[in-house]
């Protein structure tokens, strides 16, 4: 997980905007949708769409600097979906289902995206070898996975606490005490609600 955390900018059911961190570029790749209840959210329809969500993503990749198949996209949604699956059993200590397992691993074992230093006005620039495949952005996403669930952050892979939110995360603070998948958005509803019932527990206004 060396890659550095820059957050995804969300828009929720009501239109409110909200930048959302899950602490782990393997799981940003779960806010391009999943499986089940989550098909809705599904942005991944075509080809040029993943080469989109790498723009969009902690990756910062160049559309039109990465070639992504049919075959490449159905395999970017099979990943997805079994990162969403893994995550999930991980956030409520359950084992990792097996054929999951298995598609991480065989997913981080092709060449990954190859990292350079660029150099600049501002200094020493993390960047991508360029042009790139859908298969390399996807085997960093898979070996991202690999070093998170195998690694210091395992035990604080958790569901965003509100009733209504599917996001999960990676608890990367110091303490260890984060709950929402965003304060600005969760976190603030959240504590509107419970200013509310104070107040009618209290007879307030």
């Amino acid at each position: 997980m060396a890659i550095e955390a820059t957050g995804l900018t969300l828009v929720s059911h009501d239109g409110t905007r909200f930048v959302f961190d899950p602490g782990a570029l393997c799981l940003e790749f779960l806010t391009a949708g999943g499986p089940g209840e989550l098909a809705r959210w599904d942005v991944l329809h075509q080809p040029g769409d993943l080469a989109a969500w790498l723009a969009r993503s902690r990756l910062r990749l160049d559309p039109a600097q990465v070639t992504v198949s049919a075959d490449e996209l159905a395999t970017a949604r099979r990943l997805r979906d079994a990162l969403w699956r893994f995550a999930r059993a991980r956030a409520v200590g359950q084992p990792a289902p097996a054929a999951d397992l298995a598609t991480v691993n065989e997913l981080a074992a092709p060449a990954p995206l190859v990292p350079r230093l660029t150099a600049g006005p501002a200094g020493i620039a993390h960047s991508w070898v360029l042009p790139a495949t859908g298969t390399q952005a996807l085997a960093t996403i898979a070996r991202d996975a690999v070093d998170l669930f195998s690694g210091p952050y395992a035990d604080r892979i958790r569901e965003c606490g509100s009733d209504n939110c599917y996001l999960v995360f990676a608890d990367t603070s110091r303490p260890g005490r984060r709950r929402w998948c965003s304060m600005e958005r969760c976190g603030n509803r959240q504590k509107v609600r419970a200013i509310r019932a104070r107040r009618e527990a209290t007879g307030g206004d």
